[in-house]
């Protein structure tokens, strides 16, 4: 199975970051490091930074205060060699000749080990911060970003391999004949290229997606390398991995070539007693306030002001975190959940499966998943670092390795090697051969 580790340094749970054992801060530099290099000690596929466009005092721990995520992961790739890097940066609030040169700097800087999780945003709010009119709609995010990837990745294929010569004798730094010009021009973008970073050592960096909509499952069809995902069941978990891998024949791919890795967050203890204990000293920290806030994020409407314990009640679809508030409804009227049960549980790990237990438990619920066909891999959600993340590289990670479920060793040294991606073919040397 594929690991990455989902980086949120306060923790995932809301309250993580009281425990005594927590060292939290998105600003702590020495404690990412040690938590990036962790990871790399436990051969992770992949460290993962998610990045947001606004803050608040209401902001979840992990989320009101961070730093950039790509001039972080340029200073981690000099403290790691083979982890890859990878974080968030926005379709909606972005341009593309920016997107394509920052990840392709970081690829060269790292030596090929660069992923970019494209997002559309999903929050209006973000729209002030960018002096922008209105935020679009959900479906029209998605026609951007479709767009806007593939643009990135023609800027990224702008060099051929091996354009930069530096023949000294002839007087040719660059063999005019490998380097392409774009000269793109579509519904929301205008971009002439080349890119003036030479192609990234992986061709391009991994591509990850996160969207469960319609419209983000058939672009991650088409698009992308790994998709991170929120499923509650082992059933929803199967039935998206079918739905996603079913759409990937049309695009002419191969579902082999897209890893789909949903987000859990493991609560881990030595016994039964012990994870179930820290699990409820977690969920007693809870601030009633901060969790509805959250609820209400995550649902795109403000439920504040209804009554706790009663049923959730229907709310009009909301344009932003289209497939988390379907998925967070569903599961309310499936089981019967309150609004308390429901702001306990997103408090927890904002939607994503909370699993806790021994480590073995911990890796029996990570192998039904993945031997029964309901996922490639896991984004690993820490409730609080980083004593919980130690644990699952040194509890959980053997007893994958003695299952055979996971790797013993790095085979690699990239991203795409690590998940048995292919390096992508130069689209200009493609078109010229085919013609």
């Amino acid at each position: 199975m594929s690991l990455g580790l989902f980086a949120q340094m306060a923790g995932h749970h809301v309250a993580g970051w009281r425990h005594p054992d927590a060292q939290a801060g998105g600003e702590n530099f020495e404690l990412i490091r040690h938590v990036a290099r962790t990871a790399e000690r436990g051969t992770f596929d992949l460290f993962f930074l998610a990045d947001g466009l606004t803050t608040g005092a209401d902001a979840h721990p992990s989320t009101v205060a961070r730093l950039e995520p790509l001039v972080l992961l340029s200073a981690l790739a000099m403290v790691t060699t083979h982890i890859g890097l990878a974080a968030t940066a926005s379709t909606t609030y972005g341009e593309p000749f920016h997107t394509a040169r920052v990840f392709a700097s970081l690829d060269h800087i790292s030596g090929g080990r660069a992923a970019w999780n494209a997002v559309t945003t999903s929050y209006a709010r973000s729209a002030a911060n960018f002096t922008r009119g209105e935020h679009p709609a959900h479906d029209e995010r998605y026609a951007i970003a479709e767009e806007y990837l593939d643009i990135v990745r023609g800027l990224w294929d702008s060099f051929e391999d091996g354009a930069v010569v530096k023949d000294k004798a002839a007087n040719v730094y660059v063999d005019p004949a490998r380097l392409h010009t774009l000269n793109h021009t579509g519904r929301y973008f205008s971009v002439k290229g080349p890119l003036n970073v030479s192609r990234p050592p992986q061709g391009h960096p991994v591509i990850i997606q996160a969207g469960s909509s319609e419209p983000g499952q058939d672009l991650a069809a088409r698009t992308a390398d790994v998709v991170f995902t929120a499923q509650q069941t082992f059933e929803e978990g199967r039935e998206f991995y079918r739905s996603v891998k079913g759409r990937m024949a049309r695009y002419g791919r191969d579902p082999s070539s897209l890893h789909i890795m949903p987000g859990v967050c493991p609560v881990i203890g030595r016994t039964e007693e012990e994870a179930r204990a820290l699990y409820a000293q977690l969920q007693g920290w809870i601030d009633p306030a901060a969790a509805l806030a959250l609820l209400s994020d995550r649902l795109g409407h403000d439920v504040s002001g209804y009554p706790l314990d009663e049923p959730l009640p229907d709310l009009p679809q909301s344009d932003q975190l289209r497939s988390r508030a379907k998925l967070l409804t569903d599961l309310a009227r499936r089981e019967g959940l309150t609004l308390r049960d429901l702001y306990y549980l997103v408090a927890g790990a904002r939607g994503h499966r909370i699993v806790w237990g021994t480590p073995e438990q911990v890796a029996d619920a990570l192998e039904e998943w993945f031997t029964g066909g309901a996922a490639d891999g896991f984004n690993i959600m820490p409730p609080f670092f980083p004593g919980q993340f130690d644990d699952f590289v040194d509890l959980v990670v053997p007893i994958l390795r003695r299952r055979g479920l996971f790797r013993q060793h790095y085979e690699g040294t990239t991203p795409r090697e690590h998940l048995g991606l292919a390096r992508p073919e130069n689209r200009f040397v493609k078109a010229t051969a085919s013609t």
